[in-house]
């Protein structure tokens, strides 16, 4: 006989303390740390916990007793359900000051390097539609939030094409979007004529477990140059699939002439990437472009852009500041996706090197190179370990500087390897994830001093954050 397992309790009379990590909130119940989402510091609350463990627990609010003083009122109806934009309860000033604190804490307590004292955050002009590319899944079963499902006749199924976000913690199972205040509104405009054609006309929607289902993901980009691109996924499961999609396709290209880059694509893999695939463009181009000062940047869907355009220029003009180039200087890019910070630190240097893993993206990075009369980069693709070896660089030369953006995991050690071996003067870390940027920085500290640190926030509402780090070799 299984033993029944305790209740888990309910907390009553809640402080909230503090910002913590990955958006939630922190508070203490005698000895117990517990992690609450979608509440602000000074919220009193009564709290449901949903797991627990020894030292800490996880709880949801199950009342609010008083709201904090600091508190705004969330802009998006779907704030609290999609989880996307976790802290539009807290003033923008408040998210500021708490990204600053994580990347100062991440540093301090990972990195355990000596720090000069950190540059203000650099805050986003935009903090509403900044980004320049949202993904939605399409699914046949929609996700219902408590009050929904208490609404809906006992008798009504829960199936129904749904286009919006996937939920998480449901892999299957996507949450109606009708407006996000995270692009321009043509966006959504967009999105839901999308979804009313494929309702009115019974289009299939993809079914994630069984794998059938016709549409099954939209992808739209837009730039500051005012185009607009929208690739939309099919998963052909019959005979007339294909006439039923090119039907949806000349939909959008007759309501929607605006759209300058219409693809779409056919995926039978189990995941909705399609790097590996053959993107068929059904009008217009297959890219969009970006301007950088005096710069142009080609972008097509497999392209990889930083989402938060006005941003980006920020960043990288902090990126080339730090890197305190005079024109004599052998740059390596690392991890250079379509060269933007390679073509746009270009002209301050003798020559530039960019390493990416995408070949897609190392082809627009030379196509852009040639866009803007760009001759002294030069750019490699394959995996970074085994490309940035010490062999490369007896090659092409010793870097005076390198510049490196990696993914989320940080830099490979065998990387971290060379560049220790290669001994560059100054090292520029721009990093999406200061808590494998911290450790990172601990294995260059034998050889490299932190110089200067500059935080910078491309995603307003979230507890996502940039920073760039300045080393300096310490000989």
């Amino acid at each position: 006989m299984s033993r029944k397992r305790k209740p888990l309790p309910l907390l009553e009379n809640v402080t909230i303390e503090a910002v913590a990590a990955e958006g939630k909130c922190v508070a203490h119940v005698d000895e117990m740390v517990v992690f609450v989402p979608f509440v602000v510091p000074g919220d009193v609350v009564d709290l449901q916990v949903r797991k627990k463990r020894h030292s800490y627990c996880e709880a949801t609010v199950e009342r609010f007793v008083s709201y904090s003083p600091v508190r705004v009122a969330p802009k998006c109806r779907h704030f609290g359900i999609c989880g996307g934009c976790k802290w539009q309860n807290l003033p923008y000033e408040e998210q500021l000051k708490a990204k600053q604190q994580q990347v100062f804490d991440q540093l301090t307590r990972i990195g355990k390097v000596e720090l000069p004292d950190f540059r203000p955050i650099m805050g986003s002009q935009k903090t509403e539609e900044y980004r320049n590319k949202l993904e939605f899944g399409c699914a046949n079963k929609r996700w219902y939030t408590k009050d929904e499902l208490e609404a809906l006749p006992k008798d009504a199924g829960l199936a129904g094409g749904a286009v919006g976000f996937h939920i998480t913690g449901s892999f299957d199972k996507i949450y109606p979007i009708e407006k996000c205040y995270l692009m321009d509104d043509f966006c959504n405009t967009v999105r839901n004529a999308i979804r009313d054609y494929a309702l009115t006309t019974g289009m299939s929607f993809y079914d994630i477990r069984e794998q059938h289902g016709l549409l099954r993901d939209i992808m739209m980009r837009n730039s500051n140059t005012g185009e607009w691109m929208v690739l939309v996924q099919f998963h052909y499961d019959e005979e007339g699939d294909e006439e039923r999609a090119l039907k949806l396709m000349q939909h959008i290209a007759d309501k929607f002439p605006e759209i300058t880059s219409l693809l779409y694509v056919d995926n039978q893999k189990g995941n909705d990437t399609f790097n590996d695939l053959t993107i068929t463009v059904f009008r217009g181009n297959d890219h969009i472009f970006e301007t950088m000062e005096n710069l142009r940047f080609k972008v097509g869907p497999k392209s990889f852009y930083q989402t938060n355009t006005d941003q980006a220029y920020h960043l990288y003009s902090a990126a080339r500041e730090l890197a305190d180039l005079h024109g004599d200087e052998l740059v390596y890019d690392l991890y250079t996706g379509t060269g933007t910070i390679a073509n746009f630190v270009a002209h301050k240097a003798r020559k530039v090197i960019g390493i990416e893993y995408v070949p897609e993206a190392i082809e627009d990075a030379r196509i852009n190179s040639e866009i803007n009369h760009i001759e002294n980069t030069l750019f490699y693709a394959g995996d970074m370990k085994d490309i940035l070896t010490d062999s490369f660089v007896r090659e092409h030369g010793r870097p005076d500087v390198i510049i490196t953006d990696p993914p989320r995991a940080g830099m490979h050690s065998d990387v971290v390897n060379v560049i220790l071996n290669a001994h560059p003067r100054r090292i520029v870390y721009v990093s999406c994830n200061p808590a494998t940027q911290a450790r990172d920085l601990a294995l260059l500290d034998s050889s490299y001093r932190v110089k200067a640190v500059q935080p910078v926030d491309m995603f307003p509402h979230t507890p996502h954050v940039e920073n760039i780090v300045l080393l300096e070799a310490r000989d």
